[in-house]
């Protein structure tokens, strides 16, 4: 059965697929990422993992996969395929896509931004399913973007389109990793919200779950936490809509799992910003989870396909 090998690289583990030309997902495994044994053995692992993944594709599907996807996080360069940047897995400039192709025989590879690849799916398969037009925030450790436009993801002139976390939505605020004060991610991401509610609540180990818990039982500190969030959240959202006028906002990350705690505020602080020229979009929680960056990497492989297959008969060669 022709199949493809998708893979999601995180910080910590792996998530990888055996998809086929439907969507159907023939085959699933998770993986470690070797991290605490340094770059060198995160390439590896990765390299090994794709590798027993055709393994078991020709096992069990009768053929090797024909292409793979892969997501990986910090900065890359899809034209050339390279992972240029990724604090957390301690790597630069690793020719991911050549050496993967390598080691799968030769096979096509694409590979995508994790972010990007997840809104990819979301877009196509999940919350944005039906819109030409949107954007998927995850609202996680930090807050990143895809721009969703007519089935596929604008990357930008230089691939970093969509960082909506790096917005300054409070001029002089706290300090941000990237080097500006009051980014929207130093605000408004879940471990944002952990930090100022475990200040607020004096627990150190408090999180945004527990956070959102108060809110729900009605704490006014909690209260005070989650609206200053969503205020900035809500900031932000605006400037991209007015950049982007989506048709779709679909929202993801740990953040999102607070449900209507988050989604009926935040909706009604957007639509208290919108003015007239403006389009208030749908905002939708992301409906893939932590399956999406997995299933957005089976779909660049099978986009990948595509694009190489030839649209003429007379093309065809034996």
């Amino acid at each position: 059965m022709r199949h493809v090998i998708a893979l999601d690289v995180g910080g910590t583990g792996m998530k990888a697929a055996l998809v086929g030309a439907d969507g159907t997902l023939l085959h699933e495994a998770r993986r470690p990422t070797g991290r605490d044994r340094g770059p060198d053995a995160v390439v590896e692992s990765i390299l090994g993992f794709a590798e027993d993944l055709r393994a078991h594709g020709t096992a069990h599907l009768g053929e090797p996969a024909a292409a793979a996807g892969v997501a990986v996080p910090g900065i890359i360069d899809a034209a050339r395929g390279t992972a240029v940047y990724a604090a957390n897995l301690g790597w630069s400039d690793v020719p991911l896509r050549d050496l993967l192709s390598a080691r799968l025989g030769g096979v096509p590879v694409a590979l995508g931004h994790d972010v990007r690849t997840g809104g990819l799916a979301e877009g196509r398969i999940g919350a944005g399913k039906g819109a030409d037009r949107f954007l998927f925030v995850p609202l996680g450790t930090g807050i990143a973007g895809a721009i969703g436009i007519g089935g596929a993801i604008e990357p930008g002139a230089h691939g970093s389109a969509g960082e909506i976390g790096h917005i300054v939505v409070r001029p002089g605020g706290p300090p941000c990793g990237c080097g500006q004060r009051g980014c929207l991610e130093r605000l408004a991401s879940a471990s944002a919200v952990s930090r100022a509610w475990a200040e607020a609540s004096g627990d150190p180990e408090a999180d945004a779950a527990d956070c959102a818990k108060a809110v729900e039982s009605g704490d006014p500190r909690a209260q005070e936490v989650w609206r200053n969030a969503i205020d900035a959240l809500a900031d932000g959202l605006l400037t991209a809509l007015t950049l982007l006028d989506p048709h779709t906002l679909i929202i993801g990350g740990g953040l999102a799992e607070a449900g209507e705690t988050l989604f009926t505020p935040l909706r009604a602080a957007v639509a208290a910003r919108v003015v007239q020229f403006q389009t208030l979009p749908r905002i939708v929680p992301a409906a893939l989870g932590d399956t999406a960056g997995c299933l957005g990497a089976g779909l660049l492989a099978w986009d990948l396909l595509d694009r190489a297959a030839p649209t003429d008969p007379t093309e065809v060669t034996t």
